[in-house]
């Protein structure tokens, strides 16, 4: 491998401000986003992705005046996501200062919107959302048909969508989209590792760059990420709470031998 690994933090922002949760429930605040876009600058995070968890149309206001504020300060890429709905919404954030946006539930309601982004502004703008989740014997039987074992998931994990998350990673990616940002939702907020399994298969689906997110709690969580197959890792409350650095982050990993920047 001779790319380096990007280390990016995620900020969830609901009504102007971080906030963090286990499998997106019982949210706390986290703190101002443009003071951690900042700070996360100033450590050496090589992207930063904010998550628009109000993602109504006056969430929306509140979030464009943030990633306005936000990308004054910083000199990274920035990823927003969040209520992505339309070509239209691209625009708007990418005119506030984006420089990628991210889409999930708008493309599963209508996969046709991967095209269309793609095409008016470059695969390079468009980072596929998708939330995964593995499939239990006590799944409803239309989850139950997914036939990786992983199925992809809306509202926060808590709604089965009956599609297989790898055969979505291949459809997304033949469609258009530059990224895949990979969330396990079974290991989102529990600090117990990423889910190697479900980093695998993905990467054996798609030649398009995977950024993994879900589950990181010690430095020596995100190598095993990477040798499984992520060219990127994303982490959120363990930054945002001081668990973890971005400098421990690459350092552990660059003590297994994986370059960073």
């Amino acid at each position: 491998m001779s790319v380096a690994v990007r280390v990016i933090p995620c900020l969830d922002v609901d009504a102007g401000r971080v906030v963090k949760g286990v499998n997106f429930q019982g949210l706390r605040d986290a703190g101002d986003p443009v003071e951690l876009a900042a700070r996360y600058g100033a450590e050496g995070a090589d992207e930063l992705t904010f998550l628009d968890v109000t993602a109504s149309s006056g969430g929306r206001d509140t979030m464009i005046d943030v990633v306005r504020a936000a990308a004054d300060q910083i000199f990274i890429p920035l990823t927003v996501g969040g209520g992505v709905r339309s070509v239209a919404d691209v625009d708007q954030l990418l005119r506030a200062g984006a420089d990628k946006c991210g889409v999930n539930t708008a493309a599963i309601a209508r996969p046709e919107l991967v095209d269309e982004i793609a095409h008016h502004f470059g695969n390079q703008v468009l980072v596929m959302s998708i939330d995964a989740r593995r499939v239990t014997t006590d799944t409803p039987e239309g989850s139950a048909r997914s036939g990786s074992g992983f199925e992809v998931t809306t509202h926060g994990g808590r709604r089965g969508t009956g599609i297989d998350a790898i055969a979505w990673i291949r459809e997304v990616s033949d469609r258009g989209a530059g990224e895949i940002l990979l969330n396990a939702m079974d290991a989102d907020g529990t600090e117990r590792g990423f889910d190697l399994e479900l980093i695998e298969q993905a990467r054996a689906a798609t030649t398009v760059p995977l950024i993994a997110s879900g589950g990181a709690g010690r430095p020596e969580h995100f190598a095993p990420a990477v040798h499984a197959g992520a060219d990127a890792v994303l982490a959120a409350s363990v930054f945002h709470f001081g668990t973890i650095s971005v400098p421990e982050a690459k350092a552990a990993m660059a003590a297994e031998g994986i370059p960073v920047r």
